[in-house]
């Protein structure tokens, strides 16, 4: 009931040791469209939901390439992953000039989360509402890091932020042991059918709404967007592109007297969307 006398500022203390600044933080990351990230032996792979905001507008990007063996995906703000992206590239840039090699993927991600980390203590600024899967290939193998608003950061074998993440999760949780030895077609497939359940009802994986980074042993970091997806894309079937949810939606019961009893999921989706929930939708834009 105190919490709008302890949320002002992201340097004050409620009584629960809490900054409510940062849990505004992790919330945008949590209503930004899905990422997944997952690795093998071989490869790091990550997976990500473009949105639109409108029918005129193209979709946002999700990947962005750091390095030559490393990018990432992101949830949340885009403005704010413009600024990190450019942060992590300087650091790879640096790298490269001074000792002429990459950059290891585990010092790049300590460098993102003092940069993140930074902005959770000062009064003139304000965390960085932006969630991010790091995917990486350096001498140690193959890699995946979670970075949170929070600065905390994680070595992750596979893992899921955004929008409905936690369909995904358990599906990577599920099939957590298969990774290690699959190839690089069946650890693209696995990623996709995680990322198919994060999907509303009414929408399916295709080549508009979909990017793929790829990073391995023998390849650089690449995206595919576009026309480049349908290749990934024919790894899993028709009615596997759709979210799971969808297939086990009941077609309405018709009453006795002919009339359909319409089903709460009409419900939900006639009823007009508030500016506030448009809003939330249009976090990552």
């Amino acid at each position: 009931m105190y919490r709008n006398a302890y949320d002002n500022d992201v340097t004050i203390w409620s009584p629960q040791g809490r900054l409510f600044q940062v849990d505004y933080a992790m919330e945008a990351v949590k209503q930004g469209s899905a990422t997944v990230g997952l690795k093998s032996n071989d490869y790091s792979v990550l997976l990500a939901l473009k949105r639109s905001t409108s029918e005129l507008s193209a979709h946002q990007k999700k990947i962005f390439i750091i390095d030559d063996h490393v990018g990432i995906s992101i949830s949340g703000l885009t403005a704010d992953a413009r600024v990190l992206s450019r942060f992590l590239r300087n650091e790879c840039l640096n790298q490269r000039y001074v000792y002429s090699e990459p950059l290891l993927c585990k010092k790049l991600v300590s460098s993102l989360g003092n940069k993140m980390q930074a902005g959770t203590q000062g009064y003139d600024g304000r965390p960085m509402g932006v969630g991010l899967l790091i995917a990486g290939y350096d001498s140690d193998g193959p890699h995946i890091y979670q970075a949170c608003p929070s600065a905390n950061y994680y070595d992750c074998k596979a893992m899921s932020i955004g929008s409905r993440s936690q369909s995904a999760r358990t599906y990577l949780e599920k099939h957590l042991d298969e990774f290690k030895g699959s190839n690089l077609n069946e650890i693209v497939r696995h990623g996709l059918l995680a990322l198919r359940e994060c999907l509303p009802n009414d929408l399916e994986l295709n080549d508009k709404n979909l990017s793929i980074g790829i990073v391995g042993k023998d390849r650089n970091f690449t995206i595919y967007d576009d026309e480049a997806i349908q290749q990934w894309l024919d790894l899993i079937t028709e009615e596997e592109r759709k979210g799971r949810s969808a297939a086990t939606v009941q077609p309405p019961i018709a009453s006795s007297s002919g009339d359909q009893k319409p089903s709460d999921d009409s419900k939900k989706e006639s009823k007009p969307k508030s500016p506030e929930t448009e809003d939330r939708m249009a976090v990552d834009e």
